[in-house]
C-alpha cells in the first residue's frame, strides 16, 4: 500500500515539477544565461540594500551597539582607533600576510 502510494506522490511530483522552470539552470544559450546570471545578481544586491536600509533605519535611538563595542573594549579586544594599535597591526606580519600584503 504504501509502496504504491509513494510511487503515485512521484509521479504527481514530477508532472508538477516538469512544468515549472528554473531560470538559473542552464539553457544552452549564452545571452539568456548571462542574462539570468546578471538578474540574480541585481535582485541579490537589491535585497541586500533592503536589509541593510531596514537595519540601519530601525531605530536611530538605540545605542546598544556602543555598549557592546565598550564591553569589547573592557575584555581586552585592541581598540582600532588608538594610534598604538594602529602601528602594532601595521607591523604585524601575520595579519598583512591574511590581507594578502606581503
Amino acid at each position: 500500500m504504501f509502496k504504491k502510494l509513494a510511487s503515485r506522490l512521484r509521479k504527481e511530483n514530477k508532472a508538477v515539477n516538469e512544468n515549472i522552470s528554473c531560470p538559473i539552470e542552464r539553457s544552452g544559450n549564452e545571452f539568456m544565461d548571462g542574462l539570468t546570471k546578471k538578474a540574480v545578481r541585481l535582485y541579490e544586491k537589491e535585497c541586500d540594500i533592503k536589509n541593510f536600509s531596514k537595519l540601519v533605519l530601525s531605530n536611530p535611538e538605540n545605542m546598544s551597539h556602543n555598549e557592546m563595542v565598550q564591553e569589547l573594549f573592557e575584555d581586552g579586544v585592541a581598540d582600532p582607533f588608538v594610534d598604538e594599535k594602529l602601528s602594532m597591526l601595521a607591523d604585524n606580519k601575520k595579519f598583512l600576510r591574511d590581507l594578502g600584503l606581503l
